[in-house]
């Protein structure tokens, strides 16, 4: 069976197993504060062009997400965000368990504009019964695999700030994202318009770990004190200091998520070379292909994908994901059989 289910499925990138042996007995401090989490903060400075940026490491995205989110509102703000966002469909209710509410919005193909921040603001009306949006969370790429282009995200940017909001940019599939072929946002730019964003470790080649990058100086103060209070400050930092350092170095972090959307890519071409509608258009390494009740049984016998939306009796969409270890035997494989549905 070849799962492409999901992109955390393996374990980590090799250089980071080696890593992680060669430094295994040293000794250093806890808590995030070696000179591995140090060298790692910089590289993400340096790769994202943020000299002034304050970096954390912590280990997963839900608790990366409440921890940014709970540590920027005031008791009464909510976040705004997509229908289809993380921390509204996949996260247990965690935002709401810190106390903020997610207001939806009806995102277009994962996506939402500034008009519609603009409309949530000016309905919520300043009114002290109504919760107030206080920040914007946007994914890059979003839940369907789809970006943002630089001129939404910049239109996004300069209406939170008109607006009072902050932007928070969840990176979790951020290599995907920056290594698309269609996608127009540097690093750079990525981190010029936004407050804060993170990049995930977990989905692109570490064991765990997701790094914080706050960018806006208001955000950076006492920051620590809520990863603590969170769960998040792990004793052992250097774990994280150590991912991170590996991947951000000899452009490791971009080179192996190029590697997995160039394999999304020819099996789209293999998808729609056979007539395969899709759910969701996708330039990154999630695919989201409508199949028959008949062509998914067949698939099934050898490859297993995740479900994503069940469209009538004898349709569904469903979620194909490559990730930076995914061999090009399996695309081949998987694309063998798509030709012979």
């Amino acid at each position: 069976m070849l799962r492409f289910n999901c992109d955390y499925l393996e374990g980590c990138h090799p250089a980071i197993l080696d890593a992680l042996v060669q430094t295994n007995m040293e000794q250093t401090s806890g808590y995030g504060l070696d000179p591995h989490c140090e060298h790692a903060a910089q590289l993400v400075r340096d790769l994202f062009h943020c000299p002034k940026a304050a970096v954390h490491f912590l280990v997963g995205g839900t608790q990366t997400n409440t921890t940014v989110i709970s540590a920027a509102l005031r008791p009464w703000e909510g976040v705004l965000s997509a229908d289809t966002g993380h921390i509204n469909v996949h996260e247990t209710g965690a935002i709401e368990a810190t106390g903020h509410k997610v207001i939806p919005l009806h995102g277009k193909d994962g996506r939402i504009s500034a008009p519609q921040v603009a409309v949530a603001c000016a309905l919520q009306g300043d009114d002290e019964h109504i919760v107030k949006p206080g920040m914007v969370y946007i994914s890059f790429p979003t839940e369907v695999g789809t970006l943002y282009n630089l001129a939404q995200l910049k239109d996004l940017y300069l209406t939170c700030h008109q607006l009072g909001l902050y932007l928070f940019i969840d990176g979790a599939r951020l290599g995907y994202g920056l290594s698309s072929p269609i996608n127009d946002v540097t690093p750079e730019e990525l981190a010029r318009y936004c407050d804060v964003f993170t990049i995930g470790g977990t989905k692109v080649g570490a064991l765990f770990g997701e790094a914080v990058v706050i960018t806006n100086p208001e955000l950076q103060p006492h920051f620590r004190y809520m990863i603590k209070q969170k769960g998040g400050m792990l004793a052992k930092g250097r774990l994280l200091g150590i991912q991170f350092e590996t991947l951000l170095s000899e452009n490791r972090y971009l080179s192996i998520a190029e590697r997995a959307v160039l394999q999304a890519m020819r099996i789209r071409q293999a998808l729609l070379d056979k007539g395969i509608p899709f759910y969701v258009d996708s330039p990154t390494n999630q695919l989201f292909p409508i199949f028959t009740d008949t062509q998914s049984d067949a698939l099934s016998e050898s490859f297993d994908f995740a479900t994503w939306e069940r469209l009538d009796e004898s349709r569904a969409a469903y979620r194909i994901c490559t990730s930076w270890a995914t061999t090009d035997e399996a695309v081949e494989q998987l694309i063998h059989a798509i030709k012979h549905l």
